[in-house]
């Protein structure tokens, strides 16, 4: 790594790279285009500073200057190892922005980029799948009392942050920005859908067609996964813990199984739940000579690598972001970056169509957390109604389309419980 002024990254050089892929996004996401604009005559968060934790690229970097349009100080650091696009950081730092990040960490040198990101003494926080929020209400509590409140953006970190409300620990307000219609309907759905695959094909160069399709989890990730596989022209298979979500999987045409039985047939396997061990080794033991795995949720848990680890001879990376197990009983067995989210380490992202609308949910998440974080209790908050559907109304409007509104006799009769004419 080396240090340029404040922030740390791999080499300033590679900014004309990153500048690129930035502007490519930018003229991409006209939604945050117009939050930008309006940020840059309110400066909602002049004087303030926004640390920022997030997938490090193109996308995200854009929101960083977004947010720093509105007169915050930003810095801004990776979420996860194998995402952190070094061109981007050092893109980042020309423009003004600090930048506590690099490509491929060691866990050690990771975390000490998050802990540099919180000693910056932030009055804000943008977080995805928590760390930021873990440390803060852990080893580093002296940096808490100037954290008003912020905004988090997966849903591992959700799940995080609802425990500790529930446990009382939250020490400030989160806006739970997944949980957004503009967000789980098109980003997790879509996003997802679209990215995962973008990331698997790019990285094995193989076909979908007429292979079998594990897809662990059926929440909107999982949906999204799995409806593109069958646009692929796979065969695909839902596991499940929900028997709600699984009818749902089986009226949406896909087959149901347990992960044992589907071990025995998958030849691509891609998880989304959010835990841990979804495949480990009972299921390794049946699965076919040259299964391919990878993950989509937030950690590198949900696919059991010691597992798989004592059950091989050796492994070998084969692939740029594919390592070979063999194992002791001559089978083969891939897994693709590590089984971190295939489709950062392995690929761009969402599309950047999609992003603007999360990211236009950040940003207007972060300036709402900021002018009620006085009423807004130490707890997880939900997106405003209005401010979903806000980012809907700028969406369709950049598209040139709209819709209906209500007139007041249709208002007054959805309103009325007396007997309709």
């Amino acid at each position: 790594m080396s240090t340029q002024g404040k922030s740390i990254i791999t080499d300033i050089a590679l900014a004309p790279e990153g500048h690129l892929k930035i502007d490519w996004v930018n003229a991409h996401m006209p939604v945050l285009n117009r939050i930008k604009a309006q940020f840059e005559k309110e400066q909602p968060f002049k004087g303030l500073k926004v640390a920022i934790s997030l997938h490090l690229e193109a996308k995200t970097a854009y929101l960083a200057k977004v947010v720093k349009a509105g007169g915050a100080e930003v810095t801004i650091t990776g979420s996860n190892p194998l995402s952190t696009q070094d061109d981007v950081c050092a893109a980042l730092v020309e423009d003004g922005i600090t930048v506590f990040a690099k490509y491929n960490p060691s866990p050690a040198e990771y975390k000490e980029l998050l802990i540099k990101a919180l000693e910056t003494e932030p009055d804000l926080i943008i977080d995805d799948g928590g760390d930021l929020v873990s440390i803060l209400h852990s080893e580093r509590r002296d940096l808490l009392a100037k954290v008003r409140g912020g905004a988090e953006e997966t849903t591992t970190g959700i799940l995080r942050l609802k425990a500790m409300e529930k446990q009382g620990q939250l020490e400030f307000p989160m806006v739970a920005v997944n949980d957004a219609f503009c967000k789980y309907l098109f980003d997790n759905r879509y996003g997802t859908g679209q990215s995962v695959w973008d990331g698997i094909n790019r990285t094995t160069n193989l076909v979908v067609a007429g292979k079998t399709v594990v897809v662990a989890g059926y929440g909107w990730c999982g949906k999204g996964v799995a409806m593109r596989a069958k646009g692929l022209g796979a065969q695909v298979i839902v596991t499940e813990i929900n028997a709600i979500k699984a009818v749902e999987a089986y009226m949406d045409g896909f087959s149901v199984m347990t992960m044992e039985d589907a071990a025995k047939v998958g030849d691509f396997f891609v998880t989304v739940t959010g835990t841990r061990d979804v495949i480990s080794s009972k299921h390794y033991k049946v699965m076919k000579d040259g299964a391919i795995l990878s993950n989509a949720g937030h950690f590198d848990v949900e696919v059991n690598k010691p597992d798989l680890d004592a059950l091989s001879s050796g492994k070998r990376t084969v692939r740029k972001n594919i390592e070979e197990y063999q194992l002791k009983d001559g089978r083969k067995v891939y897994i693709i970056a590590e089984g971190r989210l295939v489709n950062l380490a392995a690929g761009d992202g969402h599309p950047a169509e999609i992003m603007d609308m999360t990211f236009a949910l950040q940003a207007m998440s972060l300036k709402y957390v900021n002018d009620q974080y006085k009423t807004l209790g130490k707890t997880v908050v939900t997106v405003p109604y209005a401010l979903d559907e806000q980012v809907a109304r700028f969406k369709l409007e950049s598209l040139g389309m709209g819709i209906d509104t209500l007139t007041d006799a249709q208002v007054s009769y959805l309103d009325s419980w007396a007997e309709h004419e």
